[in-house]
């Protein structure tokens, strides 16, 4: 029922459109009580023909209702946010006060229990008192306000706006034929509901102010309690709320006066209706409306409002439509999280959670000035999907008021479930070279070119250009085996490796482990492509790493665990969607050079020496961004520390004492401290090694062909499926013209089809032995000398001869007219004389 103040003149048409309301509505009862009667008059045909294409009654329907989200913290589920279209929460008879059932009869229609939907007997009392008195009644039952109130949630369901719009209008219009439908209705609910069922509907669906549905949303809103636990003096507070909202909710001190107005009034009628004693009406209406009573708690809607995990909760949300236990389609998904009610068990750690974020700030404060600071850390469970760690430096604010510490933007995902367009990754791509190495049947111990140089990578899907490969600080390896590369990240050494693939392939490759590019392109296949110049989102990095530590099966990075309805059944969350992408051999190989990036390579500084079993791989693209991958066999993490715009060089700035580059390994080696620890990555086991056979791969030993011709050497060469390639000519104590040294050099083991360049000798460091026999040996050393041959390298031999051939050289070795090194070692046997004699002197 309503009061309010009213002229004369209104007063006369409020009590003539009473009468002709309360004569029509007596032949609709009729009409719905004895048809056969009240179809026997022209009148009743008219009136009766008014509903004719409406329903007996209306379903109460499910009410729109808070969704809550929930994670686990302590090894327990936590509800962390709360989405909803309506602040509802549908609760049980028995989950209301009696204060709360008796306040709404008393204040809105004390002859509820004794009508059927329409009351004759208030609507004569309303008419009466609306020519009598300055104010005028309504006389709608608790049963017409919840038709009218069930009319507006169905409008409030509606997608279309315009279609919302003008269904609350007919629900609320004041007219004549808006009241005998409404009329109508209640007395079906009448027929069909109970009185307790009706009551319970009206407290559940109530508007309480603003977006404040229901007597527990109310309770929990305005006075922080729930509805079973509300005073006395509390109840009849909230029921004065529903006649005029926004001037008696009691969040304002500007309503509390209006409010206790019509609260005690409540009060009053209560107690003429014993529906309380003396003394408990006494306790309430000493009780005041004001600071001292009124706890207002702010509903938390939205994940803005979110305990913890404001980022991942919007990353649930954008997926609702996708979450299968909602509804058969998109559409219906998204209507159903609409009406709501569903309780969402995510898969989120809120332990890992806090480290994670409580950990970035520290390193990577949100508040950074000189450049725009981000980062993002994403875990997935190893073997599932199940997203446990999704954190950033930046808080979540999706409204117009967020600061530079605050974003809507998701750093960890992609631009449709979080607006980010992804970061490139740099060398932690260099994963999906290394597995089609393998998948080609190539191993870790191959031995490539480490050495910058041009490449034309080949790529039978798109066009092929040259690029020029360096490594980080111009560092030149050489002739390095994979293993060591990759542990070394050596950027040569893996376009060596593609040099032997096709990059094509290896995009492939990487697609089968899951990673895309976070703005939903296809990946790149030019040549810079290995190296990590896609943008694509931490939680994909994450996924791949996470693909090789499960033996190669890929699962789809999955938020939900299960699903609760408004009902309380239990419905299916997301199903895990895995899948074998990569061998179990190939996977155990990988495992096994990644393992070396964490135990002594360029991931070292990240490993918190736990005793867990780790693999992983750092990234780094222009110091703009960069990346470290890790993961055991329990959890895979991957950190991303960068430029959210702009390109400040990271290796030339200090944050907080560390520098930019190098933020990535105390941040990782924290955050896998506590997830090693935790239940989810305790106990991991080691990682497979390598087969034989993917250690090895198709290698061949390069062959000695030192000394032989140039012809020679490429027929051997080519005949062990090797590449020959003739390079330039080298000093060598060679003959010139003969092979004096290959690259990679003699015994070293190559992949099949790898490039071996011959040097040719120059002859520089050979010469021709002097034919000095017969010569005395004074004259024999100058002839070798002049030869260039040298003289510490000579050795004099002396045999027994005739007194005048003493000092003559009888031969010399090598031979004389040979060719030999200059630094060949020379002996010259010497006629010495009679034996037993003193030694000569021939110098």
């Amino acid at each position: 029922m309503s009061a309010q103040k009213t002229t004369p003149g209104g007063a006369l048409a409020a009590f003539l459109g009473l009468i002709g309301f309360s004569v029509v509505a007596g032949v609709l009862v009729t009409a719905m009580v004895t048809p056969a009667l009240a179809v026997a008059s022209t009148t009743a045909n008219n009136t009766v023909g008014i509903f004719e294409d409406l329903p007996d009654y209306l379903d109460f329907g499910q009410l729109s209702q808070r969704n809550t989200l929930w994670a686990t913290q302590g090894g327990q589920p936590v509800a962390f946010a709360q989405v909803f279209d309506q602040n509802r929460e549908e609760v049980t008879w028995d989950n209301v006060s009696q204060f709360a059932k008796d306040a709404a009869v008393a204040g809105e229609d004390e002859r509820f229990y004794t009508h059927g939907g329409v009351d004759m007997a208030g609507i004569a009392r309303a008419a009466l008192n609306n020519v009598t008195s300055s104010s005028t009644q309504g006389a709608s039952t608790l049963t017409q306000q919840l038709v009218k109130n069930l009319l507006i949630a169905d409008a409030l369901n509606e997608s279309d706006p315009d279609v919302r719009s003008q269904k609350i209008a007919e629900a609320q219009a004041n007219s004549l034929d808006r009241k005998l439908k409404e009329a109508k209705l209640a007395i079906g609910l009448e027929k069909r509901y109970t009185k307790q069922e009706i009551l319970l509907g009206y407290l559940n669906i109530a508007g309480y102010g603003g977006n404040t549905y229901g007597i527990e949303s109310a309770a929990q809103q305005y006075y922080s309690t729930s509805a079973k636990d509300l005073t006395l003096a509390q109840a009849a507070s909230l029921v004065a709320i529903v006649q005029s909202p926004n001037t008696r909710k009691p969040d304002s001190p500007d309503n509390w006066a209006a409010n206790q107005s019509r609260r005690d009034a409540i009060l009053g009628n209560m107690l003429t209706q014993k529906l309380v004693d003396q003394a408990q009406y006494d306790e309430a209406i000493a009780t005041p409306v004001n600071e001292t009573t009124v706890h207002v708690s702010v509903p938390q809607q939205g994940c803005q409002n979110a305990t913890a995990a404001a980022h991942f909760c919007s990353y649930v949300v954008n997926n609702i439509d996708k979450l299968e236990a909602l509804g058969a389609n998109a559409e219906e998904r998204r209507a159903n999280w609409k009406i709501g009610g569903y309780d969402i068990y995510t898969s989120i750690d809120l332990d890992q959670q806090s480290l994670a974020e409580q950990t970035l700030a520290r390193y990577t404060p949100a508040n950074e000035t000189r450049f725009q600071l981000g980062s993002a850390i994403s875990t997935i469970q190893v073997g599932t999907g199940r997203i446990v760690v999704m954190a950033q430096n930046k808080g979540f604010n999706s409204t117009d008021t967020a600061d530079a510490t605050q974003t809507s933007v998701n750093f960890n995902t992609d631009a449709s479930n979080g607006s980010s367009t992804g970061f490139q990754p740099g060398s932690t791509y260099k994963l999906f070279t290394l597995v089609n190495w393998l998948q080609n049947g190539h191993g870790l111990n191959e031995f490539v070119d480490g050495s910058p140089r041009t490449y034309s990578l080949p790529a039978k899907c798109s066009d092929v250009v040259p690029n020029l490969f360096r490594n980080d600080g111009n560092t030149n390896f050489g002739r390095i085996n994979v293993l060591r590369a990759t542990a070394q990240s050596v950027n040569a050494a893996f376009a060596n490796m593609a040099s032997q693939l096709d990059l094509c392939d290896i995009r492939d490759t990487a697609v089968s482990m899951g990673m895309h590019r976070a703005d939903g392109g296809e990946l790149k296949t030019n040549p810079t492509m290995i190296l990590g110049t896609d943008e694509v989102a931490p939680l994909s990095v994450a996924n791949a790493y996470a693909t090789v530590a499960s033996g190669g099966i890929l699962c789809q990075p999955i938020a939900v665990d299960k699903v609760v309805d408004a009902s309380g059944a239990e419905l299916v969350g997301q199903s895990q969607d895995c899948s074998q992408a990569i061998t179990p051999d190939v996977a155990a190989a990988a495992a096994t050079a990644l393992q070396g990036v964490m135990n002594g390579g360029t991931g070292n500084a990240a490993n918190p020496r736990d005793g867990t079993p780790l693999i992983g791989k750092t990234g780094t693209a222009d110091a703009v961004h960069t990346f470290l991958a890790a993961a055991s066999t329990r959890l895979a993490t991957a950190a991303w520390i960068g430029n959210i715009v702009g390109t400040q060089d990271l290796r030339r700035i200090t944050v907080g004492g560390v520098n930019g580059g190098r933020l990535r390994f105390p941040i990782m080696r924290e955050v896998l401290t506590s997830l090693d620890a935790s239940a989810l990555g305790a106990d991991a086991a080691a990682f497979p090694t390598a087969s034989r056979a993917l250690l090895t791969g198709t290698t061949q030993a390069v062959p000695n062909v030192a000394g032989q011709s140039p012809d020679n050497a490429r027929v051997l060469i080519e005949s062990l499926g090797l590449s020959y390639s003739l390079g330039g000519t080298v000093a060598s104590e060679l003959p010139a013209g003969q092979v004096a040294s290959t690259d990679p050099g003699a015994g070293s083991l190559v992949s099949r089809g790898s490039q071996i360049t011959v040097s040719t000798s120059d002859g520089t460091l050979s010469t021709t032995v002097p034919n000095v026999v017969g010569e005395s040996q004074a004259d024999a050393v100058r002839a070798l000398n002049a030869a260039g041959f040298d003289a510490a390298r000579y050795t004099y031999t002396y045999v027994e001869s005739s007194p005048e051939n003493v000092c003559d050289v009888t031969s010399v070795s090598p031979a004389a007219g040979g060719t030999a090194a200059k630094s060949a070692a020379i002996t010259l046997t010497v006629n010495g004389g009679v034996l037993g004699a003193a030694a000569p002197r021939c110098t």
